[in-house]
């Protein structure tokens, strides 16, 4: 089995911070085991769901 997070960060228009904001989020959920498994951005957020094994077996 699996467990989701799903993470939505507001874009800011400036892409040195947007770049930033992404690098940091991704290295610290990669950090907690998670990675990422889709990714889906319109003209003001990006959603990234992270997945990972779940600890819990059935």
């Amino acid at each position: 089995m699996k467990e989701y997070q799903a993470v939505t960060i507001r874009l800011t228009r400036h892409v040195r911070e947007d770049e930033e904001t992404l690098t940091d989020l991704l290295n610290e959920r990669s950090r907690s085991g998670w990675e990422p498994a889709m990714m889906t951005q319109d003209g003001e957020r990006l959603t990234v769901v992270f997945q990972r094994p779940s600890e819990r077996e059935p």
